[in-house]
């Protein structure tokens, strides 16, 4: 089979080069040549583990093309896959129009029977209008079939996802479409669920909207954890031992970010809206989110009283590890809030320095070097859960920063190991236990249920 992909982003990319890895024949298509060139070098314009060299490797193979050319990107192709962007309106509704543009231009230059599935994410019901372009515009003696393929991609982990993911949804009505995109996939053995289209379009909203909910409430009780003297890493660490929980995202912090929960959670409850129903839940979850990301700013004045003038470090640029992408990270809120109460602020991180600088510009100073941006700091505020922050040693703080004040905004540091050092830390859920970390640490580890011994449980002994 011969594949093309209309679009080259994080989704179109990932997609096109993947498949390629599986040895099929690829043609990546893009409306910008400057991007379309630098593919064509073997450079990829993301930042993802591991993309440039599998993109290197299928070029040289020669599995793999990238054109601006929609005559050339869609000649003979068996399947076309549309994976553009569909950004957030003012209203919070998706942006179709790079979607609706494709599916044009597909139709255009269609040269022979041809599957296209949509793994952009839209609305319920834009894959009939996607149908209705493509028959309005392409040779009337072509067949075309339409299906909705969402992807389920986690930015940092893409690569794996494709090849290990937990499902392959293929929604659609033709009985063709769905043998021929199960056999494209096949090889990968991940179990495939098959279903109507507009169930394939909700499937996929509605997925990220659930993990969204697990952030909002893990971060909720967290709050609570706070005003009780609870801690919130053991209350999820028991919560999740419940196979009907599990323990994916009840990690708390400041709240999710990136290019698709906010997007997406927005995006249903317009959705929603527009049939006539109030999706309070996800509007609460939405709600929650935004009041997130701005608590390390508001602990910031309630240490200081005024900003005006402190020298601040924000460790962490990206909304996620192992990407450069700062789409809705709590980072930006951080930093908006920082310059707009008079502080210097210096911001470090490894890969997504040049985003933030499209933004910022010269407002803050940069640097992808942790000691550099602490160095004579008054406040760290830690946004980013990277692992060169998480491994950062503790003493480097006290010997660096004006005085050792940090915010840790994604609970990077055990509170037993920050006790053994002059810092003060806040953190999120956990701020209540701080005072008795000293006392807890001198404390011999206890006897779990699976009869070995584990330190982490020692915060939960009785005084």
């Amino acid at each position: 089979m011969k594949i093309a992909v209309a679009g080259t982003g994080y989704v179109g990319l990932i997609t096109g080069v993947c498949l390629a890895e599986m040895g099929y024949d690829v043609v990546c298509s893009d409306i910008r040549e400057d991007k379309v060139l630098l593919l064509q070098s073997g450079n990829a314009p993301i930042y993802e583990p591991g993309i440039t060299s599998m993109l290197k490797r299928n070029l040289d193979a020669g599995r793999l093309l990238f054109t601006a050319d929609p005559k050339i990107a869609y000649k003979d192709a068996d399947i076309i896959f549309i994976a553009v962007g569909t950004p957030e309106n003012p209203d919070g509704t998706a942006n179709l129009d790079h979607v609706f543009e494709a599916a044009y231009s597909i139709g255009l230059n269609l040269d022979k029977d041809s599957i296209i599935c949509t793994k952009s994410t839209v609305p319920v019901g834009t894959n009939e209008r996607i149908k209705e372009i493509i028959h309005s515009v392409k040779p009337a003696h072509i067949e075309v079939h339409t299906a909705s393929t969402p992807e389920f991609l986690r930015e940092g982990n893409a690569i794996y996802d494709f090849f290990h993911g937990d499902r392959i949804v293929i929604g659609t009505e033709s009985e063709y479409a769905v043998r021929t995109v199960e056999q494209l996939f096949l090889p990968l053995k991940i179990p495939i669920v098959n279903t109507d289209i507009r169930s394939a379009e909700m499937i996929k909203y509605a997925s990220n909207a659930f993990l969204a909910t697990k952030i909002s409430f893990i971060n909720e009780i967290a709050a609570i954890c706070d005003k009780v003297g609870a801690n919130i890493e053991e209350v999820a660490f028991g919560i999740g031992k419940d196979r009907r929980i599990g323990p994916q995202f009840l990690q708390a912090g400041i709240g999710y970010g990136g290019s698709c929960f906010p997007k997406d959670t927005k995006a249903l409850v317009q959705i929603a809206g527009d049939v006539e129903h109030q999706f309070e839940l996800l509007e609460a979850v939405i709600k929650v989110n935004s009041r997130q990301q701005a608590i390390t700013v508001q602990k910031a004045k309630e240490l200081f009283g005024s900003l005006e003038g402190l020298r601040v470090a924000v460790l962490g640029l990206a909304f996620k590890p192992d990407t450069d992408d700062i789409r809705e990270a709590a980072s930006l809120t951080i930093l908006r809030g920082l310059l707009s109460k008079g502080a210097s602020v210096i911001a470090y991180d490894p890969v997504a320095v040049p985003n933030a600088r499209i933004i910022f510009e010269n407002a803050i100073d940069y640097t992808t070097n942790i000691e550099t941006a602490i160095s004579g700091a008054e406040l760290v505020i830690i946004a980013t859960e990277w692992d060169h922050i998480k491994h950062q040693p503790l003493e480097k703080y006290v010997q660096l920063m004006k005085k050792p004040i940090i915010i840790d905004g994604r609970n990077c540091y055990s509170l037993r190991e920050v006790s053994k050092h002059s810092i003060t830390y806040y953190s999120i859920g956990r701020s209540s236990t701080q005072s008795k970390m000293a006392e807890w640490h001198h404390k011999p580890p206890i006897l779990t249920r699976e009869g070995r011994f584990d330190e982490t449980f020692t915060s939960i002994l009785p005084n």
